[in-house]
């Protein structure tokens, strides 16, 4: 007997065309950059439990008929192995979507997907704080390959949702799934971040930022400032013709900065140890294998205080990190 029977009708669909935009896929973040929130896993269990009955009430038969002989030879793990099989792209997977809603797979803490990115309500909620806040700076280290779609983004917020920010003209799969990361994967290390700052160091001690505008820090001409050195940049794009080192940051050398200033300011040991490990495998994950640009540089505010400065952005991500010791007489 044939599979072709049911309420679904067979049909065809083209493959997701690429986001007309200038944007280029990217390296995932970290093992943890999955493209369904936990709280839309049900979408995933819908498609890999479903019956067929079940499946062909919301889809074409034939996609239905696809997707029950792909998951006999494996379930499926993520949105791009869904999307692997063949019929099924964006209008194929808003049905799986409703499906999975309608049978309470899912509920109202899963917004649903966009661009290829099951969200959840948390992540709405950070991503839509992110881009309502974000500097031009960050925003365009975050989407390197999508300077419209970071300027398009600029110019139209505040957003109120995840659906409107990733049907910004300019913003595709990749650059939501940029700004996804940049907002949510973080969350750890920023609590630590936090902490030290909430840390009683009147007279030396340290001061952290995730989010921040580079450009905007080296131009603040303070008093004896003075920039040691600068790396990472592309020609020409080094900052006030500051001194530029040949090589890139790596990992070593954010964590060895960032473990410096942390354990400067936590000098009494008053952090909370859970925050404090978990802050730092945080950033571990997110500096593993990465390259770095940045700039080191100092200035006073008074004849009788110091500072140093310490900033770098993922020459890929634009995960931003910037550190300050201080001390003062």
């Amino acid at each position: 007997m044939s599979l072709f029977v049911g309420c679904g009708v067979a049909e065809t669909e083209s493959p997701s065309p690429a986001p007309v935009q200038s944007e280029q896929q990217q390296a995932p973040l970290t093992a943890s950059d999955v493209d369904v929130a936990p709280e839309c896993q049900g979408i995933l269990t819908f498609v890999n439990t479903a019956t067929f009955a079940k499946l062909d009430q919301y889809l074409p038969s034939n996609v239905a008929t696809n997707i029950v002989a792909r998951r006999a030879t494996a379930s499926f793990v993520s949105l791009a192995d869904l999307s692997s099989v063949s019929l099924v792209g964006e209008a194929r997977l808003a049905q799986i979507e409703s499906g999975a809603r309608a049978e309470g797979a899912i509920t109202s803490t899963c917004v649903g997907i966009i661009d290829q990115l099951a969200v959840s309500v948390d992540d709405q909620a950070e991503l839509v704080s992110l881009v309502n806040s974000i500097s031009d700076t960050e925003l365009h280290d975050v989407l390197p390959y999508a300077w419209n779609g970071a300027v398009n983004l600029l110019n139209q917020r505040p957003y109120a949702s995840a659906h409107a920010i990733g049907g910004t003209t300019g913003i595709g799969a990749v650059s939501l799934r940029n700004l996804r990361n940049a907002a949510t994967l973080s969350k750890p290390l920023e609590s630590l971040i936090n902490a030290v700052n909430a840390l009683p160091q009147p007279d030396h001690g340290a001061k952290m930022a995730r989010h921040f505008n580079w450009y905007d820090v080296l131009g603040d001409r303070y008093y004896h400032f003075g920039i040691h050195e600068c790396f990472g940049f592309e020609p020409g794009e080094s900052p006030f013709d500051a001194p530029l080192r040949a090589t890139p940051a790596d990992a070593a050398e954010v964590r060895g900065n960032f473990l410096s200033a942390l354990n400067f300011a936590n000098r009494n040991n008053q952090l909370n140890p859970t925050t404090y490990t978990h802050g730092v495998n945080n950033l571990n994950a997110l500096t593993e294998g990465r390259s770095f640009k940045g700039c080191y540089f100092g200035y006073a505010n008074d004849p009788w205080s110091g500072n140093n400065v310490a900033f770098f952005v993922d020459t890929v991500s634009g995960f931003s990190l910037m550190t300050r010791t201080y001390w003062s007489e």
